[in-house]
């Protein structure tokens, strides 16, 4: 047995892929494998996995499924004790498995966490840093679901994968943050390391910046949520300012949207969302630190609708 696995879902990736595995192949910890599948790439992002003959490397091939498929593909495959995920256009610092492993062994952890730089094509970065916690459990510390919830940044141990069928959402986009919930819902002990391993990119076309009728499936993603976490009441006040914090940010960024129309509706969608789901929304400490303006705009659907048909003016 291995004792990491890395899942890799890899679309059109020819530009990002060869960084990506470079990173992973010159790991301290050798005793892993990488498991690269290609969803349907239609550039050269195939031969240039094929280019490697490095035997970690297990490479499988499919039609398009998408990424939460693909995930879910990756973990079927996994044998190692530990499970980890990374995006074929990020890469990853050369001791992220050993600290993140030595850590979960040293501890008896089922999940443990790391810190990240989020990299811009103009070449700024940032350095994102999560809070700091002891070894606990989401139970007896909420606060950790507030934190970032990609995949990504994280070890978790295969059995806790796989004996609790945990499992990415399938067919919509925005599939991380049930997954990630429930892993670290259901994780016996979580552990942080306060070390920044993984280099996220954002692109300016990527898909968590691209914005077209898909942006309805977040409304679908965050009702899954609340409907995992209903009767879970040490939750409930996260999950009401996750919500409020998803659902705001995602109206405001309707002034990116392609269409105008898809862009209304999805505002109103969404207050109306809010509205059912969290009725005093207006109230949540999440808008506790938004400047007056800002927050103004923030809490009213046509204030929030006049602010996007401004920026779509000159833009």
């Amino acid at each position: 047995m291995k004792n990491v696995s890395i899942i890799i879902p890899a679309y059109n990736a020819e530009k990002y892929i060869e960084k990506c595995l470079d990173s992973l192949l010159s790991q301290t910890l050798k005793e892993i494998e990488i498991i690269v599948i290609n969803d349907g790439s239609k550039d050269n992002t195939e031969s240039i996995i094929k280019s490697y003959s490095d035997k970690r490397i297990k490479y499988y091939k499919n039609t398009n499924h998408g990424i939460g498929y693909t995930r879910n593909f990756g973990i079927d495959k996994a044998t190692g004790k530990y499970i980890m995920f990374l995006d074929s256009d990020d890469y990853v610092e050369k001791n992220i498995c050993e600290e993140l492993y030595n850590k979960a062994e040293k501890d008896n952890l089922d999940l443990v966490i790391c810190d990240f730089y989020k990299e811009y094509d103009n070449g700024n970065k940032e350095t994102i840093k999560t809070s700091s916690f002891k070894n606990s459990t989401l139970k007896d510390n909420p606060d950790i679901i507030t934190e970032f919830l990609s995949p990504w940044g994280k070890l978790y141990k295969r059995e806790l994968i796989k004996d609790n069928n945990i499992r990415f959402v399938e067919n919509l986009k925005y599939e991380d943050a049930p997954f990630v919930i429930e892993a670290l819902d259901r994780a016996n002990l979580i552990g942080k390391v306060d070390k920044c391993l993984v280099h996220y990119i954002v692109h300016g076309n990527s898909e968590t910046t691209v914005r077209d009728r898909r942006i309805f499936d977040i409304l679908e993603i965050v009702d899954k949520i609340r409907k995992y976490t209903k009767n879970k009441k040490y939750l409930k006040d996260k999950i009401d300012k996750l919500t409020v914090r998803i659902i705001t940010n995602y109206t405001i960024q309707q002034r990116e949207q392609k269409n105008k129309k898809d862009a209304m509706e999805f505002i109103d969608k969404a207050f109306d969302y809010l509205k059912r789901e969290v009725p005093d929304y207006k109230n949540n400490k999440y808008y506790t630190n938004r400047g007056f303006l800002r927050r103004t705009i923030e809490k009213n659907k046509t204030l929030t609708k006049i602010y996007c048909k401004i920026h779509m003016l000159f833009h």
